[in-house]
């Protein structure tokens, strides 16, 4: 089994990781945790702007040893992703940690969701993390170890008003990381998972503005507070180092406890976009 290089200083010196949406928000905030502790990271996007300014940031802050690569593409793109995991493994000399951070959402009446915004979240959450534990999942076995994170959502296992195509997707995302760490774990592969609640990103932006929706999340959370993107990195940082050696199959919840009440309304913001008739019995789109 190999042994983990100077633990005592950079726990994961000589190590490899590629992160998905690593652009921005959650995606970057886990490089960057990562990075700190000395592995190699190789971000992937969709927008090459997005990437060269994020790895500018993270070579400034890089320790020596560890190396910040980019790599642009879809990650519902099997092509891409393959190309960004061998990125990773040609920046690190192989790949030890993956982060499957790449997300989208959607607001909606269920009558009033269209088939391309579903089929839109479903490419990007749920197709796109597919592919990124496929693909690192090779590349890790062929290495004999390795850890791989998926960030889902609190909306994957509390009911979130009108956002019924996010939440099927990041309900899925939960079931293909038990499925996957399962087939894995004789391989020496982890797989696991994040359900982060409310986190202040740009995926929010509209949904900060809806003072009743934030209100709905505080009252429903024991440490009622927004959370931030280092509240998640810190996590997934543990499910990707050595740490947590014997931890695979775990969802686990990000939120102040609001896992463990009810989940926030999004009404208001369907209301917004859909008209005012559009949380009442009988709005059909």
């Amino acid at each position: 089994m190999p042994t983990d290089p100077n633990p005592a200083q950079l726990v994961l010196a000589g190590r490899s990781a590629l992160v998905t949406g690593g652009g921005s928000g959650i995606g970057l905030a886990c490089a960057e945790a990562l990075l700190a502790d000395g592995c190699s990271v190789t971000l992937m996007g969709r927008s090459q702007d997005r990437l060269e300014g994020a790895t500018a940031k993270l070579r400034d802050l890089a320790p020596a040893g560890a190396e910040v690569a980019w790599s642009s593409g879809d990650v519902s793109v099997e092509a891409d992703v393959e190309a960004a995991v061998a990125r990773a493994v040609e920046v690190g000399g192989g790949l030890h940690v993956a982060v499957a951070s790449a997300g989208t959402g959607t607001v909606a009446p269920i009558v009033a969701q269209t088939l391309d915004d579903f089929e839109r979240v479903f490419d990007t959450n749920v197709i796109g993390t597919f592919l990124t534990i496929k693909h690192a999942a090779r590349a890790m076995v062929a290495g004999g170890r390795g850890s791989i994170v998926a960030i889902s959502s609190l909306a994957g296992v509390t009911v979130h008003r009108y956002m019924s195509t996010y939440g099927a997707s990041k309900a899925a995302i939960d079931m293909l990381v038990r499925n996957s760490a399962d087939e894995l774990g004789a391989d020496g592969v982890r797989v696991n998972s994040v359900q982060p609640s409310l986190i202040e990103t740009e995926l929010m932006e509209l949904p900060m503005q809806d003072e009743a929706l934030i209100a709905s999340y505080l009252a429903n959370q024991p440490v009622a507070r927004i959370g931030t993107v280092g509240d998640v990195a810190t996590v997934v940082r543990f499910l990707c180092g050595p740490e947590s050696g014997w931890v695979t199959g775990n969802a686990l919840p990000i939120d102040g406890g609001h896992h463990l009440r009810c989940g926030p309304d999004y009404g208001g913001l369907a209301r917004m976009l859909y008209g005012e008739t559009a949380t009442e019995p009988g709005f059909t789109g």
